[in-house]
């Protein structure tokens, strides 16, 4: 099949791995080793060398991983890839490796809150300037831009208000003053949208979510093109971070990338039904879903996701303790943060995942003391709203 072009589906569950030079298991095998034997001393400083390629200590990788990794660089269109063991030690691992003392990282306003925490209580005691902007507006950035710009960063969608960034747009602007895109690109995942495709630089994950899909590990990955990969790996993640993945966790990620797209077809399809009935609902005040045709980026998120993804986004016309009360009496929708699993769940992000803004910084970066995000999961939709709609029968008014 080497002259046919294999689908994502296709390429999700086999890439990078032949059962046949491996007895014949269908799995990759699991490496439980924390370092590798040589042949000879000559050999072992050859591996150290970078001379001989050779397995030495599972901080810098395992035979497991690197399927793993060659896997997830082919769904996200990218030369090389890092597991890491967490979408913070992903982020963290990037960023100390392409920012030194006296640079500038420019950001959107709106960022996940320990993104926003890094940056603002860990980047900036280490002498790197941080800026947040409108990166919804990609003349704002061409304004803001300077020789000091090493980075510029955003999440898109962005959690949680689901705000979109043109890529193409901004990485244009980008490349023209030799700064490095870096988009976060958990809420789509490499099947809805692939933003090293359209002019980014590097791609950061959490795959607790969507990748792992069924919350029972936390791991994490950074794609890009192999030096700059090879850079994270060897000075950001193994001399700063440490942020090693573990055996098991790439097992899993492996299986749940097998029905990634079978998922996500799902999750999307529910997130669209929740978004239109919330939308007609006369107690919801306003939602924020990239399907609807009122979103002000619903044409962007056409033309730059395959589908509109399985977050949402929502106020109810009430105060902060009503809406805290409604999340309190669902009954199917569990109140916990993370996203992308199975099952529905639903925060507050002001007192939960982005609790580290003050409440000046959650107005300042866009984001409503009211707002509820909701991660719909893959239960029968009939059931999902059903829970959604009692709630809302408590809600006064």
């Amino acid at each position: 099949m080497k002259k046919h072009s294999l689908a994502f589906e296709t390429r999700a569950i086999h890439h990078g791995y032949n059962p046949h030079q491996h007895h014949g298991a269908l799995n990759p095998p699991v490496h439980f080793s924390a370092t590798y034997a040589f042949e000879t001393v000559q050999q072992g400083a050859a591996a150290f060398a970078g001379e001989q390629p050779h397995y030495i200590y599972s901080r810098l990788g395992t035979p497991s991983q690197s399927i793993l990794e060659q896997r997830l660089a082919n769904l996200e269109s990218a030369e090389a890839a890092l597991a890491c063991a967490s979408g913070m030690g992903a982020i963290t691992s990037t960023l100390w490796s392409l920012l030194e003392p006296g640079d500038e990282i420019i950001a959107d306003h709106t960022l996940y809150g320990c993104t926003f925490s890094y940056l603002e209580h860990g980047l900036k005691k280490f002498g790197i300037a941080v800026r947040y902007i409108d990166l919804q507006n990609p003349h704002a950035l061409d304004r803001a831009i300077s020789d000091k710009t090493a980075v510029v960063y955003a999440e898109t969608p962005a959690n949680p208000n689901m705000r979109l960034i043109d890529i193409a747009a901004i990485a244009e602007i980008t490349a023209n003053r030799q700064a490095r895109l870096v988009i976060d690109n958990t809420y789509c995942t490499p099947y809805l949208q692939r933003p090293l495709a359209l002019g980014a630089d590097v791609v950061v994950h959490s795959a607790t979510k969507y990748l792992g899909g069924h919350g029972d590990l936390i791991a994490g990955f950074v794609a890009a093109d192999t030096e700059t990969i090879e850079n994270i790996r060897t000075y950001g993640l193994k001399d700063m971070t440490g942020a090693v993945i573990s055996a098991l966790d790439i097992h899993l990620i492996l299986r749940g990338l097998k029905t990634l797209p079978v998922r996500m077809d799902r999750h999307c399809d529910n997130a669209r039904r929740i978004a239109e009935f919330l939308h007609q609902h006369p107690k919801i005040k306003r939602v924020y879903y990239p399907g609807l045709e009122d979103f002000p980026q619903h044409e962007l998120a056409r033309r730059q996701m395959r589908d509109t993804g399985g977050m949402l986004a929502f106020e109810l016309n009430a105060n902060r303790e009503q809406s805290a009360a409604f999340v309190n009496a669902m009954e199917l929708v569990l109140c916990a943060v993370s996203l992308g699993d199975c099952e529905t769940l639903i925060q507050h992000p002001a007192s939960m995942t982005h609790s580290t803004y003050t409440e000046e910084e959650l107005a300042q970066h866009l984001i409503s003391p009211n707002l509820l995000r909701l991660s719909a999961g893959l239960e029968a939709i009939d059931d999902i709203l059903a829970d959604i709609e009692q709630a809302l029968e408590k809600v006064p008014g």
